[in-house]
């Protein structure tokens, strides 16, 4: 139960910080779209990561830090240009959700507003399966320094890692479903310019400092 309890505060303390994955969850939860998809991607991605932390893979990526660059400098300009894309979301506007039990849909209201678009679902999981995967710190995180505090349990670290997967579900369900009672604040086009400012600033910060390292 010990190891099970340290894996479980290792995996929240690792997962439940400002990241482009969990902005985009959050984004996903506050529009009711395709929220459980997106929540089921990313805790099974987790739970492949920590598994593959556990296994040993830690050692590779410690062997071929190339593996680490590729997906740095690939993870900056994924988040780059999904950045670009909120912010002019922000500039142009247009986007308004509509507070019931249904997912937002491009339709006129009573009043003759629109709600906004409902995005396809295979877009949405290549987004959430980028932004999870072509992330450096997943693989250092997760993966090394998880794997290796793992191996500090030795015959429990199985048992460790069962904890930390359990927080990554716990901590994306609460974030994916939680999110919607923010939309009574964002149900006018001013608000989700606002909220789209303020992912752009995040993505486009987070692309920088994947590279600034590497640049300095």
């Amino acid at each position: 139960m010990l190891s099970v309890l340290s894996g479980l505060g290792l995996g929240l303390s690792l997962i439940v910080a400002i990241g482009a994955q969990n902005v985009f969850v959050l984004r996903q939860g506050i529009r009711r779209e395709h929220v459980l998809p997106v929540v089921v991607v990313c805790a099974v991605s987790d739970a492949l990561l920590i598994v593959a932390g556990v296994a040993g893979l830690g050692l590779v990526i410690s062997a071929a830090p190339w593996l680490v660059v590729v997906a740095r400098w690939a993870g900056a300009l994924f988040l780059l240009g999904y950045g670009i894309l909120a912010a002019r979301r922000a500039w142009r506007g247009g986007e308004q959700l509509r507070i019931d039990d249904a997912p937002a849909m491009s339709a006129p209201t009573a009043r003759g507003t629109t709600t906004a678009a409902r995005t396809a679902l295979a877009p949405v999981l290549l987004t959430v399966l980028a932004l999870t995967w072509l992330n450096p710190h997943v693989y250092l995180d997760t993966v090394l320094m998880l794997g290796s505090i793992a191996a500090t349990h030795g015959e429990d670290r199985w048992l460790f890692a069962v904890g930390a997967i359990a927080a990554s579900i716990l901590w994306f369900t609460a974030l994916g479903f939680g999110a919607r009672y923010l939309g009574r604040w964002l149900r006018t086009e001013r608000s989700w310019r606002i909220l789209d400012g303020i992912i752009a600033v995040v993505m486009i910060a987070l692309s920088v400092s994947l590279v600034a390292p590497v640049l300095a």
